[in-house]
């Protein structure tokens, strides 16, 4: 090396290496991921999804400008995600950061943001107060992003987690309070499942078919608008009646039956259960107990909730699953505005009491479905028993939270009872199951509850009428999801605005996460790409210490900005002191 410095042309070589190793470094990207729990890492799935595109697809991420600290470190993370998907596209993921309507009169913004919204690109309002300062400063951040591929409506992406982490609270006592940093770590972990299911939505050439079953009393007004165009906007959404035809899985990749009124009958069961034994996937969402608010708005004495009867047990028990004749209670709970009193003037006097009938589900385990999910709302869920079913495997996708009891059916369901309860206060004894299921997700080899049962003319039936031979079990794995609880996915109806979202009570502004948990449903049961897997990415969060911070700030402000300047100065010091001492010498000399 020494010679090469001392050589004419030394220092022309080694420049000409310097350019030639900066210009690979810009054609040529190679990092290591040395995070233990792998953040930086694309899941198999997603890069296949990545490598198979052959037409760009470009990103617009409206999440950046002048942000506040958390999400400052949200777009960061988007930025290097998205910078790992072009890498591994090879290009053709274009990506850019935008801020609409930056430099536009208020009006032509307005109108802007209007058309943005259509797109389902999301608004929130951030209010932040300067640390020792009093002043207050109000911004509007768009934590999202448009996905745009070809001709097609660009697909929306919402940035945030739709889970909420709260801190540590007592569920009688307090009142939650979000972890804001937990948060937003939440919504890192999603990031990449959220980009790669966009791209994968916009570039499927097969949209699968759901359709929504009717016959036995299923709700088909304003109560399921939100089911309908949730489905309809991600898939061919199809109406099949269950006493006019026979569904066939390759027809029809999923079932969704929902609220049924009416008693199956047993040749309703039989057509469910051929149309899983040859591949068909359903998605059950049964309220076994009559248990309906309107009711007890009604009759403020309130009413007796019984079974309705659906006769599905034996081919639910068959499946794996038993939902009890039971409601479900839990301490961790919504509330719902009632009447207390009256004031003065004769106008009604409301306070929001917690409803332990309206339990906040979560997942207890890892599982790819309800994994960083917000919390769920049911409306008086029932309780599931997982039983035995040979080459069936069950997960439990949602689960009351630690502090659960049960009421067995018939149950007397009062609003003075339950007032009279939480004015005197709950006694948690009372309260003494943890984690009660009340959605499981079966996968496997399903038998026929119908098998060594029918004749053979009438097996000669079933083929003439299906197009398909009796089938006694599945060739081929499928899947099932059970729900004992039908209001996950049906929606409230405002007397002044219409149909509301899933998740959301009427005075209540927040919207729980019974959308997402849908889709999700839908997607794992008709979706074969294996994407699912990058929603059980997790990202550790490592935080300072607050309380250390705050009280040592100055000292650490010292060591980090002080210290370096000093030890510049102290050794340019030192340098200089020997290079006096040094040609001091010579010169004597």
């Amino acid at each position: 090396m020494r010679n090469l410095i001392r050589h004419k042309l030394g220092w022309v070589f080694i420049a000409a290496a310097f350019i030639a190793v900066i210009s690979l470094s810009a054609w040529i990207h190679y990092r290591i991921d040395l995070t233990a729990e792998k953040r930086f890492s694309l899941s198999g799935s997603t890069k296949t999804l990545l490598q198979q595109l052959d037409t760009p697809v470009t990103v617009k991420v409206f999440l950046t400008g002048d942000l506040p600290a958390d999400y400052r470190k949200l777009s960061s993370a988007v930025k290097d995600l998205l910078t790992e998907f072009r890498d591994q596209s090879g290009n053709y993921v274009r990506v850019s950061f935008e801020q609409p309507g930056a430099d536009m009169p208020d009006t032509a913004r307005y109108q802007l943001y209007d058309s943005l919204a259509r797109l389902g690109v999301v608004f929130e309002r951030s209010e932040t107060v300067a640390e020792g300062d009093a002043k207050a400063t109000t911004q509007v951040i768009m934590p999202a992003a448009l996905v745009y591929y070809k001709n097609r409506r660009p697909y929306a992406i919402d940035l945030r987690s739709s889970r909420k982490v709260f801190k540590t609270f007592n569920v009688v006592n307090d009142v939650p309070q979000e972890d804001k940093e937990a948060t937003r770590n939440a919504a890192e972990a999603l990031l990449e499942y959220k980009f790669a299911d966009a791209i994968d939505k916009l570039t499927r050439k097969y949209i699968p078919t759901v359709a929504y079953v009717t016959g036995n009393g299923e709700p088909e007004s304003y109560t399921v608008s939100d089911l309908g165009e949730s489905l309809r906007n991600e898939y061919r959404l199809a109406v099949l009646d269950l006493k006019k035809m026979y569904p066939r899985a390759d027809e029809v990749d999923a079932l969704v039956i929902v609220k049924p009124t009416i008693p199956f009958t047993e040749e309703d069961k039989l057509k469910l259960d051929q149309y899983v034994m040859h591949g068909g996937k359903i998605i059950w969402f049964v309220d076994k107990l009559y248990a309906e608010m309107d009711s007890l708005m009604r009759n403020q004495a309130g009413f007796v909730a019984y079974d309705r009867d659906l006769k599905l047990d034996d081919l639910l028990f068959k499946y794996g699953v038993r939902i009890n004749d039971n409601l479900l209670q839990d301490l961790n709970c919504s509330k719902i505005p009632l009447v207390i009193g009256y004031n003065p003037d004769n106008s009604p006097r409301i306070q929001r009491l917690p409803w332990p009938y309206y339990p906040f589900l979560s997942a207890g385990n890892d599982n790819p479905i309800s994994h960083n999910l917000d919390r769920v709302l049911p409306i008086f869920p029932s309780g599931i028993d997982t039983v035995q079913a040979p080459g069936i495997r069950k997960t439990i996708l949602l689960a009351s939270d630690t502090n659960s009891r049960v009421l067995s059916a018939p149950a007397m369901i009062s609003l003075k009872n339950v007032m009279e309860e939480m004015q005197a206060g709950i006694d948690p004894r009372q309260f003494s199951r943890s984690h009660v299921p009340v959605a499981v997700l079966l996968e496997g080899k399903f038998r026929s509850l119908f098998a060594n049962r029918l004749l053979q003319h009438v097996k000669d039936s079933v083929e003439q009428s299906g197009g398909q031979p009796f089938a006694a079990e599945n060739a081929t794995p499928t899947k099932q999801i059970v729900v004992s609880d039908a209001d996950i996915v049906t929606n409230a109806v405002s007397n002044t605005t219409g149909p509301m979202a899933m998740g959301m009570l009427p005075l209540e502004n927040y919207r729980f996460a019974n959308r997402e948990f849908f889709l999700n449903c839908v997607d794992y049961l008709v979706s074969n790409n294996g994407i699912f897997e990058s929603r059980n990415k997790d990202v550790t969060l490592r935080l300072l210490d607050k309380t250390k911070v705050a009280e040592q700030r100055t000292l650490w402000q010292v060591v980090n900005i002080g210290v370096p300047v000093a030890a510049v100065l102290l050794f340019g010091g030192i340098l200089q002191w020997r290079r006096k001492r040094k040609y001091a010498a010579t010169v004597q000399q």
